[in-house]
């Protein structure tokens, strides 16, 4: 992140919500390599990818509506965006632990 919750401006709001993006979509890529491969394990997946939305959404709306994100639209954006950041941000760190776990210690290369 870029902004602090005290001081956010709209340009660091903008650059946090375009990481954010740009981090979503890796995401998103790596969700659809294992949903694609079927079988239990993509089951699980997705059962885990709603769960996370839903407890996240609500979230956010309980934290919004106790002001916990603040009264400036600013501070509200930044929240949210920092919010919805730590999830990302720990699903694209446990997606790609899944597939660097899968390829040998060798990298996979002939001797």
């Amino acid at each position: 992140m870029t902004s602090t919750p005290e001081t956010p401006n709209w340009f660091d709001i903008g650059m946090d919500a375009w990481a954010l993006a740009a981090e979503s979509n890796m995401v998103i890529a790596m969700r659809i390599g294992s949903l694609a491969q079927g079988g239990p394990a993509a089951a699980q997946e997705v059962r885990r990818m709603v769960t996370e939305k839903v407890a996240a959404n609500l979230a956010l709306g309980c934290d919004l509506m106790t002001g916990k994100l603040g009264s400036s639209p600013e501070a509200i954006v930044s929240g949210s965006i920092a919010h919805y950041s730590k999830s990302v941000v720990a699903n694209r760190k446990r997606l790609s632990g899944t597939r660097a776990a899968q390829m040998p210690e060798d990298g996979g290369k002939p001797e």
